[in-house]
C-alpha cells in the first residue's frame, strides 16, 4: 500500500508518464485514490476471491473432470467459466490495489476547500440540500450519496471553497451550485 504525502492538491498529475517511440508523453496508469475504508474492502474481496472461493471452484471442476466426457458436463462447463470470472477479478483487485493510494480524510488538516475526501454539503440550483462524498472511483454509492472524485460533480467542486458558487454543465443543462460546509471525517 501505498501511503500519500501530506498534499494531494494536485490530482492533474496523478499519472505515471512514458516517452512513446514518436517522442511524446502517454499516459499509462492513472492513480486510484481510495479511501482507507475503501482499500479494505477490495483487500478483503480479494482474500475471499482467492482463499474462498476459487478453491472451491477448482475442487468443483477437478471432481467433475472426472466423471468423464467433459464436453457436455454442465459442472465442468460451468466450474470453467465461473473460474476464469474469478480470475479476471482477482487480476483487477490486485492492479487497482498496486495503483492505490490511500488518502484518510480523518488525517488531513482541517481547510474549507474541497480536495479528495471531503464530505460537502451544497445547495442545489432548485433550492434542495445535498450532502456528497468525494471517494474513489471503487467505492462510489449512489444511495450514500458516495461520489467519485473524477465524477463531473466532484470536479467542479474539487479547488472550490466553503461559500463559493460552481457550475455544474451537466446533461440537464447548466446549473449552479453553492457549497455551503466541507468536512474531513470518516467515510464509511
Amino acid at each position: 500500500m501505498e501511503r500519500p504525502s501530506e498534499n494531494h492538491d494536485s490530482f492533474q498529475t496523478a499519472s505515471r508518464q512514458t516517452i512513446g517511440a514518436d517522442g511524446n508523453i502517454m499516459s499509462t496508469e492513472t492513480k486510484n485514490y481510495i479511501t482507507p475504508v475503501g482499500w479494505q474492502a477490495l483487500k478483503d474481496e480479494l482474500y475471499r476471491l482467492v482463499h474462498k472461493e476459487r478453491p472451491e471452484i477448482v475442487q468443483v471442476v477437478n471432481w467433475a473432470a472426472g466423471n468423464g466426457d467433459r464436453s457436455e458436463n454442465g459442472d465442468y462447463l460451468y466450474g470453467k467459466r465461473r473460474m476464469r470470472e474469478i480470475d479476471r477479478r482477482i487480476r483487477f483487485l490486485t492492479k487497482r490495489l498496486e495503483a492505490a493510494v490511500v488518502v484518510d480524510p480523518e488525517q488531513r488538516e482541517p481547510t474549507e476547500q474541497v480536495f479528495f475526501g471531503a464530505t460537502v454539503c451544497l445547495l442545489r440550483g432548485d433550492g434542495s440540500e445535498q450532502t456528497v462524498r468525494i471517494v474513489g472511483a471503487d467505492e462510489i454509492d449512489t444511495a450514500q450519496n458516495k461520489i467519485s472524485w473524477i465524477s463531473p460533480l466532484a470536479r467542479c467542486l474539487i479547488k472550490a471553497r466553503e461559500g463559493d458558487e460552481v457550475v455544474l454543465n451537466g446533461p440537464e443543462g447548466r446549473e449552479e451550485i453553492e457549497i455551503l460546509s466541507v468536512e474531513y471525517i470518516r467515510i464509511d
